[in-house]
């Protein structure tokens, strides 16, 4: 009778026995089979599936302790009842009135849609993938993260996370946040002074949400991130586009009516270009004199080959006037999505409780798995490595770029995991991206990242964080073939 309802597989990353367990709970929840009909036995079940009596025995073992199977003596196995209970039958039909969809058009105030980054999903399965923010699959520390896992699920472990924190997080990952992470950025912040993110840029929309509003004026870096100006422009508030040099942001009046001003003085984003100390000092007197705030995004902190990086702006600020964002996506997974904010009490009071309105808290059991991540020094290790790795693709692809694009890029020579390049005059970087992935090399065209409704179209970016060493210089030079083909 089961037959048709199996396709059990040895190439999936599940056990035959879990296959076999998720496959019957299934067909249970679906209808497919009676409750008065018995399950083959678990010998005839096993010759069916050509798999041993043990795996059969232990999956219908699991169903059991589920609450999907019952056994009854001397007569088999058979659907537990209660499972069902509580299922919308399929027999009740409900006639609702006809031709009444809504109009999307109508209702929706906000179209996000309408300016939305267009990302390759699929690009590890493309030869060539220069694609920026995503991280090589081999560098992950597997094995370091299931340790992890595995006692973030412990018995006591659990005790301390599956309770509702309210609006709290873990205490041990904000204590390696305290006492780790930031101090390597010679920032110095009390514990009431952190908050935990679901990334980098979960803080920043809380934050803006917080500040801003139709009277205020927010500064933005041109070019720079894009989803700045979007979440900004919710808020109904003014944007102004700044310039950026050879070391960031310039600071001079173009800042004088700005009530926030948004900056990347590590790496700048995308540019790559860091900030010095004297013009971070400069920018910490400007926002004095002028009593403006600073969202100091320390993007890229990380991955710096500088033997002595540049402290961060936030180290330097004696006034209370920086809000420092960052995110462990670029040095663990970006699919974790975890980040932190640092500011003053006051802020993170209100800010604490916004998020608490939006999600109470990021899940517990994450943040347990990366505070223990944190407290063993894996994270550490996994940095050193990275940076290793990053530094070897840097130069690798600087010599690429030398030899068949000259004179298109500046090295980022303070790290990071991309390059900021200016082709020649009259290319399309955007006809580039369609072209080129075409023939397998995934780049960004770099339009998206000016303010100006006529950005120049000659920029892209190339990443070197997740593409293998060795097909860096055939994908270059591919890329370079079809520069010279569009020009």
């Amino acid at each position: 009778m089961l037959n048709h309802l199996f396709h059990l597989s040895p190439d999936s990353e599940s056990s035959l026995q879990q296959q076999v367990r998720e496959q019957i709970s299934a067909a249970i929840l679906d209808g497919h089979i009676p409750v008065d009909t018995p399950l083959p036995s678990t010998r005839k079940l096993a010759e069916i599936l050509s798999v041993s009596r043990n795996t059969v025995i232990l999956a219908y073992q699991q169903l059991m302790d589920d609450g999907y199977l019952v056994s009854r003596e001397r007569a088999g196995f058979y659907v537990n009842e209660d499972i069902l209970k509580g299922n919308i039958r399929d027999d009740v039909k409900v006639c609702a009135q006809p031709n009444a969809a809504p109009d999307w058009s109508q209702h929706l105030k906000s179209r996000p849609t309408l300016r939305k980054l267009n990302k390759v999903q699929n690009w590890h399965a493309y030869p060539y993938p220069f694609i920026y923010g995503q991280l090589d699959p081999g560098m992950f520390p597997t094995n370091h993260w299931r340790e992890c896992s595995r006692d973030a699920g412990s018995v006591q472990a659990i005790r301390d996370w599956a309770c509702d924190s309210y609006d709290d997080d873990d205490p041990l990952l904000i204590e390696q946040i305290h006492s780790r992470i930031l101090p390597r950025r010679g920032v110095w912040a009390d514990p009431e002074e952190i908050l935990v993110t679901v990334g980098a840029q979960h803080a920043l929309y809380m934050v803006l949400r917080l500040l801003l509003n139709p009277t205020t004026t927010m500064g933005l870096e041109d070019p720079g991130y894009p989803d700045v100006k979007r979440i900004a422009d919710c808020t109904g508030t003014a944007t102004k586009a700044l310039r950026v040099d050879q070391e960031g942001l310039v600071v001079d009046v173009q800042l004088d009516d700005c009530d926030v001003v948004f900056a990347t003085p590590s790496h700048h984003f995308p540019t790559t270009v860091t900030m010095p100390l004297d013009r971070r000092v400069a920018l910490l007197d400007k926002a004095a004199e002028k009593d403006f705030l600073i969202i100091e995004d320390d993007y890229e902190c990380e991955t710096s080959f500088a033997e002595k990086p540049t402290p961060a702006l936030k180290s330097l600020d004696r006034s209370d006037r920086v809000i420092y964002l960052a995110s462990l996506s670029k040095t663990l997974a970006p699919g974790l999505r975890l980040g932190y904010l640092v500011a003053p009490r006051e802020l993170i009071q209100e800010v604490r409780e916004f998020r608490r309105m939006m999600m109470r808290h990021p899940p517990m059991n994450n943040q347990r798995v990366i505070g223990l991540f944190l407290s063993r020094g894996y994270h550490d290790s996994q940095i050193r490595s990275l940076v290793q790795l990053y530094e070897e693709r840097w130069k690798v692809l600087g010599d690429a770029l030398q030899d068949c694009l000259p004179e298109s890029s500046k090295p980022p020579v303070f790290g990071g995991s991309s390059y900021w390049v200016k082709g020649p005059e009259g290319l399309d970087a955007r006809q580039l991206k369609i072209r080129a992935l075409e023939r397998g090399v995934v780049i960004e065209s770099a339009d998206i990242y000016f303010h100006s409704e006529t950005p120049p179209l000659n920029y892209f970016r190339l990443g070197y964080s997740s593409i293998a060493t060795e097909r860096i210089r055939p994908g270059i030079d591919r890329l370079a073939q079809i520069i010279s083909e569009l020009t």
